[in-house]
């Protein structure tokens, strides 16, 4: 079993496969776009690349952008470390139901672009609620919701593309 895994059992909780909708809100609270989206998150034997996550992402439109994440177990934290991306994963101990997650990122080549998220799972594990907070400069320029449920534990059936709605 993976070492982040055991170090850190609220993440390991969100294992699988998750359908769902973003939602991106302007500071002022006007919706400026939506998508469906399946994420994978599975835990690895790669001790480089611990845990792994893939985001697909599907718009009414039809334009669709698939997001892979490999991370490092490191400081007890997982961090992301990409070319979108620098930031990390962590819980919170202080949260005594072991539902809450707290995430932050960097994205790279747009100076003073930040993000804080928040993950909450439910206590049946099945469903997760997530908030993003867009920061410029130190200022809030957006917010993303994103509602998902898990459709699957078993993410090593995942082959291919995938996205919301579609069979697993």
């Amino acid at each position: 079993m993976s070492n982040v895994k055991l170090n850190m059992p609220y993440l390991a909780r969100h294992e699988g496969v998750w359908d769902g909708s973003y939602r991106y809100y302007d500071a002022a609270g006007n919706k400026v776009d939506e998508h469906r989206s399946r994420l994978i998150c599975r835990f690895t034997d790669d001790p480089q690349h611990p845990y792994h996550q893939t985001n697909h992402y599907s718009w009414a439109d039809g334009k669709k952008e698939v997001r892979d994440f490999l991370t490092r177990y490191q400081f007890g934290r997982v961090i992301f470390d990409n070319e979108l991306i620098y930031g990390w994963c962590s819980e919170i101990p202080e949260d005594d139901l072991h539902r809450t997650l707290m995430l932050y990122w960097n994205r790279k080549g747009e100076e003073g672009l930040e993000l804080y998220e928040m993950i909450q799972l439910s206590d049946c594990g099945q469903y997760r609620h997530r908030v993003w907070h867009w920061y410029k400069h130190g200022r809030l320029i957006q917010r993303t919701l994103i509602d998902e449920q898990r459709v699957s534990t078993q993410w090593q059936q995942i082959k291919g593309e995938s996205f919301a709605g579609d069979p697993v």
